[in-house]
């Protein structure tokens, strides 16, 4: 079963068994993937056998399966292979499996947003768990705000948290931001995060913005275009 899980043409078989199997033969495969999951999920070919585990699972398998990735999470989130697991996990796992999945991620949570691999695992906590599971999110986004709105990664965080979380969970981040504008705005990645502003921030939060972009900007003469999206508002 290893063996097969970590070939190419023995993981497509696997995968395609799987969706024909009965109940006992995918129990079969859950029991001998299990103990090597951490293993298999850092490998080019068996990590799609692991995914398609968490796809076909029933509750206790998924659950039994995120256990078993437990004490590996932050590395594999770190990998192109193992990132995709985790993101499959965090997408089918249980209440419970994801914020097992949140605790291990909490203790590296800037890093892995700083990641190019990790940040997709961060944003996929922010998309399927509930707004309040992801306070430790905002938590270390918000004491690195400049940062982490200027970052190619960390902008893309920051936008996800605009889109499914609520104003008051984000109030001090959003005021963190607020502050950096001039920098912010003029920035490839930070001026993306201007924008979700525009669009998911309370019409308090968009009104304060409009006023720093004329104040900062009308009149002035600038080295590059500002955008057209925030221009718009400051005119």
């Amino acid at each position: 079963m290893l063996e097969f899980a970590q070939d190419q043409h023995g993981s497509r078989y696997l995968q395609t068994k799987l969706d024909e199997a009965d109940v006992e033969e995918k129990q079969a495969v859950f029991d001998a993937i299990i103990p090597e999951a951490n293993i298999l999920s850092s490998d080019v070919f068996g990590g799609f056998v692991v995914q398609k585990l968490f796809d076909i699972g029933n509750a206790e398998q998924r659950r039994s399966l995120a256990a078993g990735l437990k004490k590996n999470v932050l590395r594999l989130s770190s990998e192109a292979v193992g990132c995709r697991v985790i993101q499959k996990a965090i997408q089918h796992a249980s209440r419970e499996s994801q914020v097992m999945i949140a605790t291990e991620l909490g203790k590296n949570v800037v890093d892995c947003i700083s990641s190019m691999h990790g940040n997709h695992v961060i944003q996929k906590c922010i998309q399927e768990m509930p707004p309040e599971s992801v306070s430790f999110i905002i938590k270390a986004v918000q004491d690195n705000a400049e940062k982490m709105a200027s970052h190619i990664y960390g902008c893309r965080v920051v936008q996800r948290l605009l889109e499914h979380c609520a104003s008051t969970q984000l109030e001090t981040l959003l005021n963190q931001i607020l502050k950096n504008i001039a920098t912010l705005a003029q920035c490839p990645y930070g001026n993306y995060v201007m924008q979700a502003v525009l669009e998911h921030g309370t019409p308090e939060q968009q009104r304060r913005l409009a006023a720093l972009v004329r104040e900062v900007y009308l009149g002035l003469e600038l080295q590059q275009p500002l955008d057209h999206r925030l221009a718009a508002v400051a005119g």
